[in-house]
């Protein structure tokens, strides 16, 4: 077989990441879900050295494009710590529906757990300059736009639209580029 494109090659140059949820289950639809992500966010900038360019938090998948000298084991740990929160808020408030999809749709090979909440992967792509860089925000941001959820990317409360139209958005991005 080989070698997939969707890899990152280039620790430290920021990469374009999707991250879906097993099976598009709608995760995203609460909140306090949301509130996970942007937490992890945070904690990865304060903590880890990351860069995050932009992202935008649909209801089943996200975008995001982040920098780091470790990426590949920040994107592992974004996706473990958000599983992990993810798991255990729908536990706490007894949403036994999605845990059960969690469930059902976990791989067969993922013996070590009960659930699964991520797809596999990332699908990083290499951002080699400003103009790429330029082009998968804009694509990120008009996500909610084209899906008809919003009329300006910047009224889509889960994204860093916001803080590229310079209004103040939930969570800080690294715009020095």
């Amino acid at each position: 077989m080989g070698k997939s494109r969707y890899t990152i090659t280039e620790q430290s140059s920021p990469h374009f990441l999707t991250n879906t949820i097993v099976n598009w289950i709608p995760m995203f639809t609460r909140p306090a879900a949301v509130q996970i992500i942007l937490d992890s966010f945070c904690y990865l900038q304060q903590n880890a050295d990351l860069k995050l360019y932009g992202y935008v938090i649909m209801e089943n998948h996200l975008h995001w494009i982040a920098q780091s000298h470790q990426l590949i084991k920040d994107v592992q740990r974004f996706k473990s710590f958000t599983a992990r929160g993810l798991i255990d808020h729908l536990s706490a408030t007894g949403e036994q529906t999605l845990l059960q999809q969690l469930a059902f749709y976990k791989k067969a090979h993922k013996q070590d757990r009960d659930y699964q909440v991520w797809e596999e992967g990332s699908h990083p792509q290499l951002i080699q300059n400003a103009a790429i860089l330029r082009q998968k925000l804009e694509y990120m941001h008009l996500n909610p736009v084209k899906r008809g959820y919003v009329d300006l990317a910047e009224h889509w409360r889960y994204s860093s639209a916001r803080n590229y139209a310079d209004q103040s958005g939930l969570i800080e991005v690294y715009r020095d580029w």
